[in-house]
């Protein structure tokens, strides 16, 4: 399947599926000119409202990620993001989201720091 949700993440499901689609465009399971799932049938796989694909969809049109074609479907743009911009994007969200479950648990952001450095391969301890 090309997007998982996560019950226990705090994001609204439509920023899930946006985040999960440009993860896929930025490591190449989707490429440009590719057409998404349909509206209803992504909704369908996903077990949500057909409207919270169709507010994701609508963002990463906005966003550049993808077009529509009316009548057509949904497809990832000629030239999206530059994986770099994308890369760094793809970083703070993942940071974002590591900092809030640390928060969660008691962890301060120089706790999730060191234990990113322990466990990093080929960084020095």
């Amino acid at each position: 399947m090309l997007v998982t949700l996560d019950t226990a993440d705090a994001r609204p499901v439509f920023r899930q599926i946006v985040d999960e689609i440009q993860r896929c465009v930025a490591v190449g399971v989707l490429k440009s000119g590719e057409s998404l799932p349909a509206v209803r049938n992504l909704a369908a796989d996903l077990k949500v409202n057909a409207n919270t694909v169709q507010h994701a969809y609508r963002t990463l049109e906005r966003e550049g990620t993808v077009y529509v074609k009316r009548g057509v479907g949904t497809f990832v743009a000629a030239s999206p993001k530059t994986n770099t911009a994308r890369q760094g994007q793809i970083a703070r969200q993942l940071a974002e989201r590591m900092l809030r479950e640390g928060y969660r648990h008691g962890l301060l952001a120089s706790d999730l720091i060191a234990a990113l450095k322990e466990i990093a391969p080929g960084q020095p301890r």
